[in-house]
């Protein structure tokens, strides 16, 4: 697999640490070589959060992100941090439940009910990392789902392997279904049309 370079932000108590822990150890799952690295702000809770992973198949030399692949934003703060200046060539992605102020893209635009989505399915939002997750990985076309959701067993905290599972699930298929738009040349940020609850 050709080197895939990641960035998850948001705000601290997102659950994106662990999330980013999940996405490197799918790629172990998958056999590939793996970096993975985050960062907070001053505050554990509700400060900023950057979790980086790289994967691929060649040798990973330095192992911070320089030019990201994907970027996820699940907050409005990090949105304006990571993905406002972002170069169109990387896929963008946001939570338009958290992230309501968005600059128009032409191109490589992805925005989903993520936290939402958590929020309806299990009556809070401690599995929208997980749902983040799944959107992320099949986006990203070159993770297996047997190694996602491996990671996932293995790394859900005791109790909510079930819930995180289904989070996966739901995920992983809105972007199956986006991806599969962009492929027959629809409109990339139709997952809140297609998503709503």
């Amino acid at each position: 697999m050709a080197k895939q370079e990641f960035l998850l932000t948001g705000t601290g108590g997102q659950g994106l640490i662990l999330a980013a822990i999940m996405l490197a150890e799918a790629g172990i799952n998958a056999g590939q070589n793996v970096a993975q690295s985050q960062s907070y702000g001053p505050e554990a809770r509700g400060g900023a959060s950057r979790a980086e992973v790289i994967i691929g198949d060649e040798t990973i030399p330095y192992p911070k992100v320089e030019k990201p692949d994907f970027v996820l934003t699940l907050s409005q703060e990090a949105y304006k941090k990571y993905g406002l200046h972002l170069d169109e060539e990387a896929i963008l992605i946001v939570d338009n439940s958290q992230v309501t102020e968005v600059k128009p893209r032409s191109r490589n635009f992805y925005s989903f009910p993520i936290t939402r989505t958590a929020r309806t399915q299990f009556g809070s939002e401690q599995s929208a990392n997980v749902v983040a997750l799944g959107v992320v990985a099949s986006l990203s076309g070159k993770i297996p789902w047997e190694n996602v959701l491996q990671a996932v067993e293995q790394r859900a905290p005791k109790g909510t392997a079930e819930r995180n599972i289904k989070a996966l699930e739901l995920g992983w298929q809105m972007g199956m279904d986006a991806g599969a738009k962009q492929e027959t040349g629809q409109r990339q940020n139709e997952g809140e049309e297609q998503w709503r609850n």
